[in-house]
């Protein structure tokens, strides 16, 4: 049964207006002469549509800011935007319930800044960190903790176990309607699933009234599948909530979508700013205006106007045998004239857009992946892209190339498999001498060569052994295959010694091409990259886009022993780029790997499986009319019924029918 409400004026005493984003990243590509000023300028607009509507809260999903340690422009420029649309005399009309120590324990100020008498806040703002804000260090600080130092920000969903996870609510009551909102800071997803599945997740509730209470709940992970476990399924999440902010996720899907299962709703807001060329990231970005009164909640699309459009299209050139035939030596001209064309399309349909919205940034971001299989060669990018130097915000990456190789059939999870088989390969031996190579000598490229050295040999051998995409065949062969090498010393040495020798002779040969690399270098470095990189712009995120960008993406991941356990790892981050880079700038001309990943050495049969799809979309229930304004409304079944009170503070994962414990989709209008 639907039932259609919307908020009356009447009601505002008894209705909470959040603000929600999540994945602001501040400060990237700061030093960007084009983009340089964009998380600042979009930020200052999330602030300031706060401000208009008069919210009660902010509420941000994590990565507030794109680097771990920010630099100094983007800390002063976050504190005085924070310091011009958070203070001030508006009273805030919502009180805390819970015990603020609990809530706020790692602080030194453990209270809300609203409550401090020192500070006039009018616009409290609630942040759990991201993966690239993560406390690290041996204090286990990060940026967030120096916004709740200085009074800006109230930091919350920080675990201080590594072990076990006790998440206890905000607890927070305007009028009549209460709310707990429950954060969880992004802990490694291999980690946290582990704990899922070990029962050591557990999300406290109030013994007193524990139907009367709307159950908010935000966090930093993984949604889509990568692996086996690197990723929270929304099936572990207790049926309990109401709404699940979701972030990491930088694909907008701020549309509320129903998990049947669990019966909760979840709003992914998606970021602020475009950090990686996919075509998840060319979604409009928006945020949400979420109003809570009881167990009723409304979310309101609001688009932000200061976005750089990005346009992105893919072209196979297989695909148009009438216009392109690899046999006719004017073929590359034609594909580049082609390609011009599309270039020119999407420049107009840019100025079209701008028409419209004058706070939108004059260049836009342009991405043309062109498949080139079918014997067909790419042409020079960097000649490409000086015809548009002061047109695009990215001129030197429009063009991407890449030949279809089949690895986008494969299983995703032999990612995942992949990853670890590759680190699998290198025995303790082996990779002690290369990191003490790297660390004594300096030879930068010592522990990356060793790496390609065994991927080389453990390709072979899976050839000659003939394989199939089998996981479980490959993970045992590539265990065998490791067995017998450590067993053989004398081999280990000689390549230990051989990957050393190709180091030293890229450095040398990095000095001697270091006065000038020309075009055709770029071009050959260029086509390394293509041919030993399996593809696209991002391997493992496939065609949603989630902020692993080209310079830095989703980052490192750094983490505390103390605070989280384990030493810092990154997620392909910085080391990706560096990687890119030298393959681009310090071997053009290297002699290319013929394989750079295990899955080339074997083909796989199997398609890839489908992923992990959102629960079912009302879309016939929300209205989405042209100015981009779209309200999705929520209200309790007519048919709900009681849920059993809590008799402890620890929750109990309720066996609820759907009939029992339900939210209706509705529409909102009057």
């Amino acid at each position: 049964i639907s039932h259609t409400f919307c908020f009356r004026d009447e009601d505002e005493k008894d209705t909470f207006k959040i603000l929600v984003a999540t994945d602001i990243h501040l400060g990237y590509l700061e030093k960007d002469a084009a983009r340089g000023n964009d998380t600042f300028v979009t930020f200052d607009e999330i602030l300031k549509l706060a401000q208009d509507h008069e919210v009660d809260f902010i509420l941000l999903g994590g990565d507030l800011f794109h680097e771990n340690k920010p630099s100094r422009k983007t800390l002063y420029t976050c504190l005085e935007l924070m310091r011009k649309y958070c203070m001030g005399d508006r009273p805030v009309q919502f009180e805390i319930l819970s015990d603020q120590s609990v809530n706020f324990g790692f602080s030194k100020f453990p209270w809300v800044n609203y409550q401090d008498g020192n500070l006039n806040i009018s616009t409290p703002v609630f942040s759990i960190h991201g993966n690239h804000d993560d406390p690290t260090g041996a204090d286990a600080l990060c940026a967030l903790d120096i916004l709740s130092c200085a009074g800006l920000l109230n930091h919350f969903g920080r675990s201080p176990s590594v072990e076990k996870i006790d998440i206890s609510p905000v607890l927070l009551q305007k009028g009549k309607s209460k709310m707990a909102l429950y954060g969880l800071g992004s802990i490694p997803d291999e980690r946290l699933y582990r704990m899922f599945v070990n029962k050591q997740v557990t999300m406290l509730r109030p013994k007193e009234d524990g139907d009367s209470w709307f159950n908010l709940f935000v966090l930093h992970q993984n949604r889509s599948k990568h692996g086996a476990t690197n990723y929270i399924p929304e099936q572990f999440l207790d049926d309990f909530i109401d709404l699940v902010i979701w972030g990491h996720e930088h694909e907008c899907k701020i549309s509320p979508t129903r998990n049947e299962q669990q019966l909760f709703y979840v709003s992914q807001p998606g970021s602020s700013v475009v950090t990686s060329l996919s075509p998840g990231e060319a979604v409009k970005k928006h945020v949400g205006l979420l109003r809570i009164k009881g167990k009723k909640m409304n979310l309101q699309k609001i688009p932000l106007q200061t976005v750089r459009p990005f346009y992105i299209e893919d072209i196979i050139l297989a695909d148009h045998p009438d216009i392109f035939n690899p046999d006719n030596p004017k073929v590359t001209q034609a594909i580049q004239a082609f390609c011009m064309e599309k270039v020119e399309s999407m420049l107009d349909n840019s100025e079209r857009e701008r028409l419209g919205n004058p706070r939108q940034p004059e260049k836009p971001l342009i991405r043309l992946r062109v498949d080139y299989s079918g014997g067909f060669e790419p042409f020079s990018v960097v000649r490409f892209s000086q015809k548009y130097m002061d047109r695009v915000a990215n001129p030197k990456d429009i063009i991407h190339f890449f030949r279809e190789n089949g690895i986008h059939q494969k299983n995703t999870s032999l990612f995942g498999l992949t990853k670890k088989v590759q680190l699998s390969l290198l025995t303790e031996r082996g990779m002690g001498e290369a990191v003490q190579e790297f660390v004594d000598k300096e030879e930068k490229d010592a522990i990356e060569e060793l790496v390609k050295f065994q991927l080389e040999k453990t390709q072979r051998f899976l050839k000659e052994r003939h394989i199939d995409g089998e996981e479980a065949k490959i993970d045992e062969e590539v265990q065998r295959f490791r067995e017998s090498r450590k067993q053989n010393v004398v081999e280990e040495d000689e390549e230990v010694r051989e990957a050393i020798n190709r180091a030293k002779a890229h450095r040398s040969q990095r000095d001697d091409d270091a006065s000038f690399i020309s075009d055709d270098d770029l071009m050959e470095a260029l086509s390394y990259e293509i041919k030993s990189n399996e593809d696209s712009d991002d391997a493992s995120v496939s065609s949603r886009g989630r902020g692993r960008g080209r310079s830095r993406g989703r980052g490192g991941r750094g983490q505390n022993p103390t605070a989280r356990g384990g030493a810092r790892r990154g997620r392909g981050g910085s080391a990706g780029q560096a990687q890119m880079n030298s393959s681009r700038t310090s071997k053009p001309l290297a002699s290319p790997l013929k394989n750079m990943s295990i899955l080339d050495a074997f083909k796989s049969s199997r398609q890839q499986p489908s992923r992990n799809k959102p629960s079912k979309n009302y879309s016939e229930v929300i209205e989405d009319d042209d100015s981009d304004l779209e309200e999705v409304s929520f209200t309790p079944s007519s048919t709900v019924s009681q849920r059993l009170p809590s008799a402890s503070v620890s929750s109990k994962r309720s066996s609820q029918s759907q009939a029992s414990r339900g939210i209706d989709f509705d529409s909102d209008e009057v």
